[in-house]
């Protein structure tokens, strides 16, 4: 590993790590024993410096903070997922009581809990919950945002137009993570104070990488979404990861602590994805953190410290 590699300090915007895989099970089935210890211990070992968690409903949110309390670089985010937001009627007294709920964990984890989402708006999965539910319980967790002054963390699949339309009600800020629409989707996002998160699931493509290299690079945040948005071979983006971010893994019925789960995402390969955009943008990686760490910080409600929540950044030699 090259000398400024080490240097480098990376901060992964979207991390699943409340998912039953960090504890071994995998579609309900026990593979392994719990080793998320594991997976943090690889992450500070690959210079993550920080890792936020994502919350996804209600339950969800309450674990990323739990988890978020072991570790003084870990930090969280509380919302509800587009394709769960049914959740706010079937799994409350009340909208508002669900909303409550929500609010209640902002309130506990005021040193930790640094944006709201995981909300917005999934067109591909309706099935799950209709485009109107979304559209209705997406809003109303706005008011969250508005009240903690926190930025938001934004899910979007098939349904900028009605994101943007929502969005451009509204004052706020944030980013729309796991961007894999068009540049022109973006530009309007990024028009009205929107950064642009990127993973694996944001480098699939020729097209995704087109787009990618049009973007702002002082608008891009990078993130793994793990265990999700792996980066696979099959990728158009894969040929750019460096050999010495090309980690060993094996399948999970056969796992090692030192060893990472084929085709489970970990925060570690955070450095995967700063290899695809850097090198799509014919941009040195050091630069490219340094643009990534001017503006992307929010500032905690509760005490005033400021937490990048940008990228990376990249600490003098």
């Amino acid at each position: 590993m090259s000398s400024l590699t080490k240097l480098r300090k990376y901060i992964d915007i979207g991390a699943n790590l409340t998912d039953l895989m960090y504890t071994g099970v995998y579609n309900g089935s026990k593979k392994h024993e719990n080793d998320l210890e594991h997976v943090l211990n690889r992450s500070w070992e690959s210079s993550l410096e920080k890792i936020i968690i994502t919350g996804g409903n209600y339950q969800e949110s309450e674990k990323a903070l739990e988890i978020a309390n072991i570790d003084g670089r870990l930090y969280s985010t509380v919302g509800c997922h587009p394709t769960r937001c049914l959740e706010f009627e079937e799994k409350a007294t009340s909208p508002n009581q669900y909303l409550e709920q929500l609010r209640d964990v902002v309130k506990k984890g005021k040193n930790k809990v640094i944006a709201i989402g995981e909300c917005g708006l999934d067109y591909d999965r309706i099935q799950f919950c209709p485009a109107n539910i979304q559209q209705k319980y997406f809003e109303l967790q706005l008011s969250l945002s508005e009240e903690f002054g926190l930025p938001l963390f934004i899910h979007c699949r098939n349904a900028a137009e009605d994101l943007h339309q929502i969005l451009s009600k509204y004052k706020l800020n944030g980013v729309v993570h796991s961007f894999d629409g068009t540049i022109d989707e973006a530009n309007k996002f990024i028009e009205l104070g929107y950064y642009i998160g990127l993973n694996g699931c944001s480098l699939k493509t020729k097209e995704n990488l087109e787009t990618v290299a049009k973007l702002p690079s002082d608008k891009i945040l990078l993130e793994t979404d793990c265990p999700w948005c792996e980066i696979r071979p099959s990728h158009a983006g894969y040929q750019y990861i460096l050999k010495e971010h090309q980690y060993v893994s094996t399948k999970k019925e056969k796992w090692k602590s030192d060893c990472m789960i084929k085709s489970r995402n970990e925060p570690s390969n955070i450095r995967q994805v700063l290899d695809i955009v850097s090198k799509v943008k014919n941009e040195d990686p050091s630069v490219l953190n340094t643009h990534n760490s001017v503006q992307q910080c929010v500032t905690n409600y509760s005490n005033s410290q400021p937490l990048t929540i940008g990228t990376i950044t990249t600490r003098a030699s």
